[in-house]
């Protein structure tokens, strides 16, 4: 008969990676049998991924009830099944966060778990391949554009998935030949000087793959009177490194992004971050990953991280608000999926809002998750998972009746484009074409932006990096 197990936490509670318990094995154990108990229980979240319904199966199929049975292969495939989409701590009732005495954190239990494992076990050639993005995309823009050539080549999808463990079939985004820093630089955003009143943190993807959706941001909130400083030599916000579970990696990217925003936090800029997931990384999980002898400063940059929809819906009711646009979109609606990671931040979803506000466009709001989840959907395992996941969402992206799609989420652009055969663009994107009286095809580019500033935002010259320097970014 199965023995009675407490839904309290254990000795073994800790999502602090600081504490020595965190690190054994042992400790971990009783945490993963008493949550995989309380889920049992529960079963709010059987539709969310794979991790729940293969635990269900297990405990009801296989050990006839008896959580405590679970051997460490079926351990791991529940866990390996979670790609960190986060929507089931959005909708548990027992969360840290909820103050549960409970203090349930199924994602961070994941983390956790990962995190032992790849201390033990040591990184796969796919993990090194995708854990930082900033390393993949320079090796990228050395080929000169050979790289993205190569994505569309059977035979070299074909080596990829053999050898790394990239799916051969999965749409990848193109390495943009040169960077965002590289514009900013150019057009004299880039001002070393801290202060402004946002410091923008454009992420990874922004940085390397698409940088149009970097400009287009700026140039939204310079329209609306908005002192904008681009700083250089960001990093990726760690996300990719911590889904492996590289703890030192993750640190290592915290330290130096924070070294660069914290002039300007201090100087009372707020810190708008484009992507949900980075935002999401900034604020929930640096303050909790770094050292504990640097909380305190890292917490004072998770306190000042904005999204952009988030940040300029605030200035709704202000003079400077800029309603004045040179087009709009002559659709009656338009689909906007909801990132998971913005829901798991619970911030609303101001880029919707905006475009409903501004441009009068009654939304179809998509609440399912698209099944990217990072570099989930890359792998060769994760691909067809994630159009099973995805399948809800791509159907009503497919309205016949919605000639606009909108999502703050570019990985999950490429998934609609890939799997549902439609390009939804970044609220701030479909903001900025309406300001310039661009069409509103995501097909169609946007038209060259002429690199000067739409408000005179630094007012002494010297503050202002020389444009015609040499940037080889």
């Amino acid at each position: 008969m199965a023995e009675t197990i407490s839904y309290k936490p254990t000795d073994g509670l800790t999502y602090d990676p600081n504490d020595p318990h965190y690190w054994s094995e042992r400790a971990l154990d009783k945490e993963v049998t008493r949550v995989f108990e309380v889920c049992h229980g529960c079963r709010m979240c059987f539709k969310y991924c794979d991790s729940f319904p293969s635990l269900f199966d297990l405990i009801d199929n296989k050990y006839d009830g008896d959580v405590t049975r679970l051997d460490r292969a079926d351990k791991q495939r529940v866990m390996d099944e979670c790609f960190q989409c986060k929507l089931c701590e959005v909708q548990c009732p027992y969360t840290p966060r909820d103050g549960h005495e409970f203090q349930l954190d199924f994602p961070k239990l994941v983390h956790r778990f990962q995190a032992q494992r790849a201390a033990q076990e040591g990184p796969t050639l796919r993990d090194v391949a995708l854990r930082d993005p900033d390393q993949t995309a320079t090796l990228a823009r050395a080929s000169l554009g050979i790289v993205n050539k190569m994505n569309r080549v059977g035979a070299h999808r074909w080596f990829m998935e053999k050898v790394v463990g990239i799916h051969r079939d999965k749409q990848l985004p193109d390495f943009a030949a040169t960077t965002f820093d590289r514009w900013a630089t150019q057009t004299g955003r880039a001002s070393q000087v801290p202060g402004g009143e946002v410091v923008l943190f454009q992420t990874c993807y922004v940085q390397h793959n698409e940088p149009q959706i970097g400009k287009d941001t700026v140039e939204v909130l310079e329209r609306n009177g908005v002192d904008v400083r681009c700083q250089r030599d960001l990093q990726c916000c760690g996300m990719p490194a911590w889904e492996r579970g590289d703890l030192d990696r993750v640190r290592a990217k915290i330290h130096h992004n924070v070294a660069l925003l914290e002039p300007h936090v201090q100087a009372g800029a707020q810190v708008v971050a484009i992507n949900p997931t980075c935002s999401m990384m900034l604020r929930r999980e640096w303050p909790e990953l770094v050292e504990r002898e640097h909380r305190q400063r890292v917490q004072k940059i998770a306190d000042a991280v904005r999204d952009p929809g988030e940040f300029l819906w605030g200035l709704r009711k202000q003079e400077r608000f800029n309603t004045e646009f040179a087009s709009k979109p002559e659709v009656e609606r338009f689909a906007y999926h909801v990132p998971c990671h913005l829901r798991a931040q619970s911030v609303g979803f101001k880029g919707r809002d905006l475009i409903r506000k501004l441009l009068e466009i009654e939304p179809t709001t998509v609440m399912e998750c698209c099944g990217h989840d990072g570099t989930h959907a890359m792998k060769v395992e994760g691909f067809e998972y994630s159009k099973r996941v995805g399948k809800k969402a791509f159907e009503q992206m497919q309205d016949p009746k919605t000639e606009l799609w909108a999502t703050d989420c570019p990985l999950a652009a490429i998934q609609f484009e890939q799997h549902a055969g439609v390009q939804p663009m970044h609220p701030m994107s479909i903001l900025a074409r309406a300001y310039r009286g661009d069409s509103f095809s995501p097909k169609q580019a946007p038209k060259p932006a002429d690199g000067k500033r739409r408000l005179p935002i630094l007012p002494a010259e010297s503050a202002r990096p020389a444009a015609a320097k040499k940037d080889n970014s």
